[in-house]
């Protein structure tokens, strides 16, 4: 069922639960998926309802606004136990999960645990769309995006300095690329934002 998936790799896909949609990366372990989630509303629906879908996407630009929690033109259907986004393939299942506390150089933080357990597939159909140098940088670029935040919380200057340079980085090598999307401009933007305002509060 999930021969899509090749196991040791991860891959970036939709997670639907009750009232949510969000990225996370998941890696195939024989016929279940697994993946972890650092807090949030999908940690928090998927301890109250474990009853979640998986969906396969090739559009970029939704994985990052969805990962930057933009919103993002959806229609969702509601089947028994699940939801989930109409036309994108994928999986309804259950969650089996178990918390963690898991220490990294962004502290020590609470993680769910989590292996999905297919129970069926979602029919839906990816338009026709090459493979894009650009879109992986872009995705790259909102992985340590999303991350700096945290580290400013944090004050740590070393891992801020590291997530400045890799976001830049991204961002050149997209531009080199011939990406155009504003969403690139936003984080660029933003983590100005941020790291101006990091440097006033010391």
């Amino acid at each position: 069922m999930l021969q899509g998936f090749e196991e040791g790799k991860v891959h970036e896909v939709v997670l639907v639960t009750r009232g949510n949609a969000a990225t996370i990366g998941v890696s195939r372990r024989g016929e279940v998926l697994t993946f972890r989630l650092f807090g949030g509303k999908s940690h928090e629906e998927i301890k109250e309802h474990p009853f979640v879908s998986i969906q396969i996407t090739n559009d970029v630009e939704l994985l990052v606004k969805l990962a930057l929690n933009i919103p993002a033109r959806l229609e969702f259907i509601e089947r028994e136990k699940w939801r989930f986004i109409r036309g994108l393939p994928g999986f309804f299942g259950r969650v089996e999960f178990h918390e963690n506390v898991l220490e990294d150089e962004l502290g020590r933080s609470r993680v769910l645990e989590c292996t999905f357990i297919p129970e069926g597939e979602i029919e839906g159909k990816l338009p026709l769309k090459a493979q894009s140098r650009a879109d992986c940088a872009l995705l790259e670029m909102a992985v340590h995006f999303t991350r700096l935040p945290l580290a400013i919380k944090l004050g740590n200057s070393k891992l801020i300095d590291t997530l400045q340079s890799k976001i830049e980085d991204c961002y050149r090598l997209y531009k080199h690329l011939g990406g155009k999307n504003e969403l690139a401009e936003f984080m660029m933007g933003r983590t100005e934002e941020l790291l101006h305002e990091a440097q006033e509060n010391l």
